[in-house]
């Protein structure tokens, strides 16, 4: 397997794009090859959070010293988005199309980013959905409520459908959390005349497995692109940043809507990469998403990918 860094906009062709983004920079960020699929991470730019979001349930001392190794400051979370996108010639592929324009300002650059990789809205064959969750959902529709990917066919765990097709889902989720439940509803609804359901362990497409990663939504999925004896691992949201998923995979995280399930999950998957020298690809992980899981002691490191 073949891994380079790339960054697309430097120097002053960045400070064109820019000004040509009203601002925004849009970044293919890192690149693999996997036998015959290129896999590339794409910038939908970066979400803006209370640290409390993720860190409320937690035990302040047990953060300290994570905080003080990984630079966590006091101020807000800006965690970067990558969507991946999958070409073997035949298919081209996303896992998940990220938040679109009407959730932050900060994010919703996608479009923009598979411009840059060359790739057309209408180029896209498949769309794989981890989970529901804004971020990764809501850029499925156009300005004008049409979707998106007029060529693609949505692929989604049944299980995730399931959950956020319910109409009671919208009274039974957290109050924080109601407004997740309705756009996922409208969108799902856009889509449901062109969607596949899958389970857990099934190639939902050659070379790539569904993985049950249940617990940051009750049917969120992760994937294992396989090649041979290598592999790749997108994880959306199931190992959700760099530093305390990592150090303490343990810890509850405000983030997850099953907590104790969440962090079995994540457990177990950094003990399987670990174990197994499997790479990973992580939505919300730095410099591009791609890496690698390292043993630290009783934890784990995440280490990016030309580090």
């Amino acid at each position: 397997m073949t891994l380079t860094r790339r960054k697309l906009l430097q120097g002053a062709a960045a400070t064109t794009a820019m000004a040509g983004l009203g601002g925004r920079m849009a970044l293919a960020s890192d690149m693999a090859t996997l036998g015959s699929m290129k896999i590339t991470t794409l910038s939908d730019g970066n979400l803006t959070l209370p640290a409390d979001f993720i860190f409320a349930p937690m035990p302040k001392d047990q953060l300290a010293p994570i905080f003080a190794e990984y630079g966590v400051g006091s101020g807000p979370l800006t965690p970067e988005c990558n969507v991946t996108l999958l070409q073997d010639g035949e298919r081209t592929v996303l896992f998940d199309v990220g938040s679109g324009t009407t959730f932050q300002e900060s994010a919703g650059l996608l479009i923009d980013s598979l411009d840059e990789a060359g790739v057309a809205v209408e180029d896209v064959t498949h769309v794989v959905f981890t989970h529901c969750h804004p971020d990764h959902l809501w850029g499925v529709l156009d300005d004008f409520d049409e979707p998106l990917f007029p060529e693609a066919q949505y692929m989604m765990g049944q299980a995730e459908w399931d959950y956020w097709w319910d109409p009671e889902t919208v009274n039974t989720i957290e109050s924080a959390r109601t407004t997740m439940a309705v756009g996922a509803k409208r969108r799902m609804e856009a889509i449901e005349d062109n969607i596949t359901f899958f389970k857990d362990g099934e190639e939902i497409l050659p070379g790539v497995a569904a993985r049950a990663t249940y617990g940051h939504t009750p049917g969120h999925m992760g994937f294992e692109l396989r090649s041979g004896s290598e592999s790749v691992m997108v994880v959306g949201d199931s190992i959700g940043n760099h530093h305390v998923a990592f150090a303490a995979p343990q810890l509850l995280s405000g983030s997850d809507q099953d907590r104790e399930t969440a962090s079995a999950t994540r457990q177990g998957l950094l003990d399987q990469m670990a174990s197994e020298k499997i790479r990973l690809i992580g939505y919300h992980l730095p410099g591009g998403g791609m890496g690698h899981v390292e043993r630290a002691g009783d934890a784990y490191r995440f280490v990016p990918e030309g580090a």
